[in-house]
């Protein structure tokens, strides 16, 4: 990605986090960051393109954070609970809230499997066998609990409910 880019879809990243996406036009998110249409569609095609990078970008560093945090691990169970107050906390959010809105905007396609390969990658560094199953279901426990969480706007029943499942797995 060329340097310009990268910065642009920073900036975009930060605006949209806090601002959210919704229906906002290019030339609104443009100007909200400083620049024009034309150099959003310069480098990123469409409206589409620059969803589909906002979402590779939020989880390319979700997925650095998951892998960083396995060698912090004591054991499977505490990797899942370190990821879930990571992605839980009041900081992330936005970037939680952004996650959604772009699934709804894009329909999500691709976005499950890219987890379920680093989530492979991790379980087998850590030396854990895990069903493609199992993980696809971690997964989407994750991910209707931090639907809760953003619903309710607290994080505190939901953690009990991903430490409930963390219980309930032979990890």
């Amino acid at each position: 990605m060329s340097d310009a880019r990268s910065v642009l879809l920073d900036r975009i990243v930060a605006e949209v986090a806090v601002n959210g996406l919704a229906d906002r036009s290019l030339r609104d998110l443009a100007a909200a960051v400083g620049s024009s249409h034309r150099m959003l569609i310069y480098h990123f095609d469409s409206r589409a393109g620059l969803v589909t990078a906002i979402v590779e970008v939020t989880e390319t560093a979700q997925r650095d954070l998951l892998v960083e945090m396995a060698s912090e691990a004591s054991d499977p169970g505490d990797l899942i609970l370190r990821l879930w107050h990571r992605v839980s906390s009041p900081d992330m959010r936005p970037f939680v809230r952004l996650f959604f809105e772009c699934v709804a905007v894009t329909g999500g396609e691709g976005l499950t499997d890219p987890w379920l390969d680093i989530a492979d990658n991790v379980a087998q560094s850590i030396g854990v066998s895990v069903s493609e199953d199992d993980l696809r279901l971690g997964v989407a426990v994750t991910r209707g609990l931090l639907i809760d969480v953003l619903a309710s706007g607290s994080a505190e029943e939901a953690t009990r409910s991903i430490e409930r499942f963390v219980e309930m797995q032979d990890l």
